[in-house]
């Protein structure tokens, strides 16, 4: 891996070549960073009917083990300044951002300004799909920040978050 040119990575006795990914970033890895509001952290125990019964951190490994061109981070807060706090740390030096703001989705001018400030394009995923589900979740404050918005697919919403910003890097 010593020529940027033609990345490879080997996984699972394939070779692999990612380097259409690469082109228009400085990185090795496209960086991409996952961001989950409040009570996310619950999944797998919080009403498994609409978000069901795994818990994200099993979820996260499978995207790492799909995505081995992808550099991962993961973080977590119920509180809505430490999600502030995360999109200004990384919002300027990764690739992308995942962003599921839970219930500060609909009540936060302040995390569209956050995302309005940086420049790492940002898409707004949700498990469940917001709009089969009480009125006030049909309004987003944050979607006019985002270069998109997944839901309805469960956790495969953030895989499908992961490709689009793939596919909107090798553009």
């Amino acid at each position: 891996m010593a020529d940027d040119t033609h990345l490879r990575a080997h996984f699972q006795g394939k070779v692999t070549d990612f380097s259409h990914h690469f082109q228009n970033t400085a990185h090795r890895f496209m960086r991409i960073q996952i961001i989950n509001g409040p009570n996310i952290n619950l999944l797998g125990k919080r009403e498994p009917g609409i978000y069901g019964s795994r818990g994200f951190l099993d979820y996260y490994d499978e995207l790492q083990e799909r995505y081995p061109q992808v550099e991962f981070q993961y973080y977590q807060s119920n509180i809505e300044g430490e999600l502030i706090n995360k999109i200004h740390e990384v919002g300027f030096d990764y690739d992308g951002i995942i962003l599921n703001a839970g219930a500060y989705t609909h009540t936060s001018v302040a995390l569209q300004d956050a995302l309005r400030a940086v420049t790492a394009p940002t898409i707004e995923v949700h498990i469940s799909n917001v709009h089969k589900r009480e009125e006030f979740r049909h309004k987003s404050f944050i979607s006019c920040a985002c270069v998109g918005v997944i839901c309805g697919f469960g956790l495969d919403s953030y895989r499908l978050a992961v490709e689009a910003l793939l596919n909107r890097n090798h553009d």
